[in-house]
């Protein structure tokens, strides 16, 4: 599997593409159909995608594997921590070990950069990722729901994982 920068216009969209795919499969056991929608349009459309890499310092990688994009993954460094804003693979790849290949890399891209731990939010009803984060080193440092707007919040867990230097 091959991780690679996302930097042009077709790729944002893509990982747009893909985002949108990805989350109204898997999120609708747990919010409703409509918060999806709200979400992915203010957090994964082309426009957000863009304004978070080239204004807020986000880095969005495809997960690649032969000639498929098998999920995607966002992160931002965040006052000597990497922030792993997005982790997604593709309900039909998954279960084939390329998570774990990502989340290697996105621990030795902390290494390099000196960064002493990598923090996620998730959200606490999303049972199957917080046990795989769990497996992965991850502990559960603290709750946080924060108001995203039009009536909705996120209900988050937050987990970090120290990686060492």
């Amino acid at each position: 599997m091959k991780l690679l920068q996302v930097h042009t216009a077709e790729e944002i969209a893509e990982v747009a593409r893909l985002a949108a795919q990805i989350w109204r499969e898997y999120y609708v056991q747990i919010i409703t159909i409509e918060q999806i929608d709200y979400m992915i349009d203010k957090f994964q459309s082309i426009t957000a995608i863009t304004d978070q890499i080239k204004q807020q310092n986000y880095e969005y990688y495809l997960l690649r594997q032969d000639d498929s994009v098998v999920g995607y993954l966002s992160v931002k460094e965040d006052n000597g921590k990497l922030f792993l804003s997005k982790f997604y693979v593709a309900k039909e790849h998954r279960g084939h070990g390329y998570a774990s290949e990502a989340m290697a890399f996105i621990e030795k891209l902390c290494k390099h950069r000196s960064l002493s731990h990598i923090w996620l939010t998730v959200n606490r009803d999303n049972h199957s990722s917080i046990a795989v984060y769990e497996k992965k080193g991850f502990l559960n440092v603290r709750e946080q729901v924060a108001d995203i707007g039009n009536g909705y919040v996120m209900d988050d867990f937050i987990m970090e994982k120290e990686i060492a230097g």
